[in-house]
């Protein structure tokens, strides 16, 4: 199914954010070391220290370095909208189309093999003391905006400062421990951390912001939403925009970087395009037809029957799964505890055990997925079975603050459910947590508390292959005695009531990280709860889960770090803020077969940022009259 990917907000922050993700197979070849002074001098920058590639290397592994540039990649335009009428990511007004941040570099590039790396890209090289209390960037002197002015610390201080002072609210929250920026000269520029903070990533957060042009917005308005062009410091420029249609990028020809190692080998498009479809069947019917080249499929009714057409059997379109060894993200429908009547985790616990995955799954999915039951799906930070060792020890610092079965009982698991619709066992369980709660049936058959008020829940989504999947749910949840009802809206509606907190529950998912750090404060902290426009949509706020994840942001080790995780994973599981979805741990793609590709997939990552355009192929299908 279709799901709405909520990380965008939280990968704009850093530029690299989306490459990482790949563990690296082999010992790491570079442990900086710091100098008589305490200071370590590098090229690069990790989590933990180790760093897989030494100064000089001459590209990334599981790139071809001979790859051919040209051609168009094209993909149908997603992401937390099905449409776009702007060209500024980093305000909260407007819908940004996506692909952004093709636009803009960062001082630092993340590697695409190893889960916390991060190696020069405007930056040449950086300096950081052992407590990782301060970083500088030595940066590039030949490094130019898309306009052909130098990148200097000048314009570091002023993306620091302007996205502070105008950009989304999250941006407060993610770069609240940054002290201070300041440009020593030219082109050394300082950052400095707040007293007290936990520094693990701080560094690499500081190096991933995309640096903006202090002046182009000297005659531009930062705080407003636009279509107009903007002068990036990336290597694509937009070429073509069509609020709502379509957007293209090409590549700049007068790209300072193309030769860093950090960039040999990937971006071989000379344009990617992003299509804009409201309707899904006119999307698909599009790339039959190749109006764009790339589908990831996240129906499983598509999936399953949709692809019998002749660009497929006859092997123009590949149709593939490829392998995700990356957490599967948290996939649910969340309730918003901002509400009063989901404050009670008995009303929560009991709205979603109505939810019968493996009926939808069999019925609707044709068994394709699994059950998701952790935040950390698919990977080393999920809690399992009972806590233990240094899990339970940590645990045991908030036993006053957590329920009993955090500790008595394995980590919560959503109940199986029968093969038909409503299972009824799993009905008299919800009605009885729903009785204890104090919201018994009334006459009308209608849930009503002492104040004889409904328990009146809506669903909300943009998307109508989810009517399939909600309306039973909806259903059964009449059957309980729930005013439930399912409500379709139109993108801009959607978006607009997500960024308002506007909603009883939603659907969403977020792609999370192997090495979770700074984004799980804007995912489940205090401060995201009430910040417009954050991606904290359910609303949490408790102090306990506020420390677990200031714990996971301070580890400084990988022990450390997956012990904390699967703590903090424990703890949310415990407080029921969402339904569980479904995952698969792999991706569903088809593509036309333009492309040339590496021999081997990045064992974490779909790798198709990897590839590059085949022109004998592409010449090859526009003969035979597959492709125009």
């Amino acid at each position: 199914m279709a799901k709405r990917i909520l990380a965008r907000r939280l990968a704009l922050i850093c530029g690299f954010a989306a490459v990482g993700g790949l563990a690296s197979a082999q010992e790491p070849a570079f442990v900086p070391t710091p100098d008589a002074e305490g200071i370590i001098h590098a090229h690069g920058i990790s989590t933990f220290g180790e760093l897989k590639y030494p100064e000089g290397f001459a590209h990334f592994d599981f790139v071809n370095p001979d790859a051919p540039k040209g051609g168009t990649m094209s993909f149908r335009g997603t992401g937390a909208s099905q449409t776009f009428d702007s060209l500024n990511q980093f305000i909260l007004r407007g819908e940004p189309a996506q692909g952004l941040g093709l636009l803009y570099d960062a001082l630092l590039s993340g590697s695409p093999d190893e889960p916390d790396s991060a190696y020069g890209l405007i930056a040449e090289s950086l300096e950081y003391p052992e407590d990782r209390s301060w970083v500088t960037f030595h940066m590039r002197p030949e490094a130019k905006f898309s306009d052909g002015q130098p990148i200097t610390a000048a314009d570091v201080v002023f993306t620091f400062d302007v996205l502070m002072e105008k950009g989304s609210p999250v941006y407060k929250i993610i770069l609240k421990d940054i002290e201070s920026v300041e440009a020593l000269d030219d082109h050394t520029v300082k950052f400095t951390f707040r007293e007290g903070a936990a520094t693990r990533d701080l560094p690499m957060l500081a190096g991933g912001l995309s640096i903006l042009p202090e002046h182009y917005y000297e005659d531009v308005d930062f705080e407003q939403s636009t279509m107009t062009p903007p002068v990036g410091s990336g290597q694509y420029i937009v070429q073509n925009a069509q609020p709502g249609r379509s957007i293209t990028y090409c590549r700049n020809p007068d790209y300072w970087a193309k030769d860093l190692p950090v960039n040999i080998g990937s971006a071989n498009f000379d344009c990617y395009r992003y299509e804009y479809y409201f309707d899904n069947t006119a999307a698909f019917e599009a790339f039959k037809s190749g109006n764009y080249l790339f589908q990831q499929e996240f129906s499983s009714l598509i999936w399953a029957t949709g692809y019998n057409f002749p660009a497929v059997n006859e092997g123009h379109i590949v149709k593939a799964e490829l392998p995700d060894n990356s957490p599967s993200g948290t996939q649910g429908f969340w309730f918003n505890l901002r509400r009063e009547k989901f404050q009670d985790p008995r009303v929560r616990e009991a709205i979603a055990a109505v939810f019968n995955f493996e009926w939808t799954n069999q019925t609707l999915f044709y068994g394709l997925y699994n059950r998701t039951d952790s935040f950390f799906e698919n990977s080393p930070l999920q809690a399992e079975g009972l806590p233990e060792g240094d899990e339970l020890a940590l645990l045991e610092e908030f036993r006053d603050q957590l329920p009993p079965e955090v500790f008595d009982a394995p980590a919560f698991t959503p109940p199986v459910s029968g093969e038909q619709q409503l299972d009824r066992r799993e009905l008299r369980r919800a009605s009885k947590l729903l009785d204890d709660a104090g919201w018994p049936v009334g006459e009308d058959g209608i849930r009503r508390n002492s104040n004889n008020q409904a328990l009146t829940i809506e669903f909300i989504d943009d998307n109508p292959t989810m009517d399939r999947v909600v309306n039973p749910y909806v259903a059964n949840l009449r059957r309980l005695g729930v005013d439930a009802r399912f409500t379709r809206i139109d993108s801009a509606q959607m978006q607009q009531r997500q960024k308002d907190f506007n909603y009883d529950i939603m659907p969403g998912r977020f792609a999370m990280s192997t090495s979770p750090s700074l984004e799980l404060r804007q995912l489940f902290g205090s401060d995201a709860a009430s910040a417009q426009g954050s991606a904290n949509i359910s609303g949490i706020a408790d102090p306990v889960v506020d420390e677990l994840v200031e714990r996971v942001i301070q580890s400084k080790t990988r022990e450390e770090l997956d012990t904390r995780a699967r703590a903090l994973d424990r703890v949310l599981r415990s407080k029921q803020l969402w339904v569980p979805n479904w995952y698969s741990g792999q991706y569903l793609v088809a593509y036309w077969d333009v492309f040339g590709q590496p021999p081997e997939q990045p064992p974490y990552s779909r790798g198709d940022g990897l590839w590059w355009f085949d022109q004998s192929k592409f010449d090859a299908l526009r003969a035979q009259g597959a492709l125009r």
